[in-house]
């Protein structure tokens, strides 16, 4: 037996309390270059150095899209379950938590305020609330917000970020596609402008509805656009499929786009295509009398 013995001390467990406050850097998905938050948010969460768009919330789409104060409209519409759903857990549970953890009573924010002067309804995607999904509130708060237009002859921008239509709500999501769509064609037949913007992602009932069916569609630089997704439909026609298919590059090589837009430039962009819409339409001219020549 040893007349001493030499105590070993355990090595202390990274518990200590870490001088650097958490979330002030953000580490950008394409290019791993670290940002802070602060420069991120000024950037509108667009990387300095790649150019790789984050997902950007509706309370922040409106934000950097509006001068300033908007009028947000239907705020305390919810979900009433209609079909009583239950999958991993009940539909009524899963709204509870969202709700709790986004602040959002659904997936869309309708709100009226100036884009550089110019009064608009906009109508801003939340995919953090159950990807962005399309149940009947957000059809009706979409469909809301362009009848409100129509009737303050005002211009619509709808921004898309959503995974489709809402299964917990069954047919009744998928009669959102018709509805909205119907709302958007008394919005054509006022002669209002009607401006859609994609971000990734825009899929499923989204994008098979109200998303392309803008006068004028702008999508973000990358965006995933699509109805089904990609590996869906590898397995179906079971090819493999172009490289970068789905992008919004693509798309747009493709005629299903009409301009991929830097999320920076996105606010003067669609300011300059509301004062075109907004031009009066050229008179025609009169008729100029000819006289007949002799013998021709």
């Amino acid at each position: 037996m040893a007349w001493f013995k030499k105590v070993r001390k355990p090595i202390e467990s990274g518990n200590k309390e870490s001088r650097v406050p958490e979330g002030l850097w953000v580490k950008c998905p394409s290019c791993a270059q670290i940002i802070y938050n602060k420069d991120l948010a000024a950037s509108l969460s667009v990387c300095t150095k790649c150019g790789h768009h984050f997902r950007l919330g509706a309370a922040d789409r409106l934000r950097s899209l509006f001068d300033g104060a908007w009028q947000e409209h239907d705020a305390g519409l919810k979900s009433t379950d209609p079909l009583q759903f239950t999958d991993t857990k009940p539909y009524q549970k899963r709204l509870e938590t969202t709700i709790a953890a986004t602040g959002m009573n659904d997936a869309v924010l309708t709100a009226t305020g100036k884009i550089n002067g110019i009064e608009a309804v906009v109508a801003a995607m939340e995919y953090s609330f159950i990807g962005g999904s399309m149940g009947v509130v957000v059809g009706e708060k979409i469909t809301r917000g362009i009848e409100t237009a129509i009737s303050r002859r005002l211009p619509v921008i709808i921004v898309s970020c959503s995974g489709g239509a809402r299964m917990m709500e069954g047919a009744l999501s998928l009669m959102q596609m018709a509805k909205i769509s119907a709302a958007l064609a008394r919005l054509d037949r006022a002669h209002l402008p009607y401006i859609s913007v994609l971000t990734d992602p825009t899929t499923g009932g989204v994008t098979a509805s109200f998303a392309m069916l803008g006068d004028v569609n702008i999508a973000e630089p990358k965006a995933l656009i699509g109805f089904a997704g990609p590996r869906v439909i590898e397995q179906t026609i079971r090819q493999k499929l172009p490289e970068g298919f789905q992008r919004s590059e693509f798309l747009l090589d493709h005629g299903m786009l009409d301009m991929v837009v830097d999320r920076r430039e996105l606010k003067d962009l669609i300011t300059r295509l509301l004062r075109f819409a907004a031009r009066p339409a050229a008179v025609p001219l009169a008729p100029v009398a000819v006289e007949a020549v002799p013998g021709s």
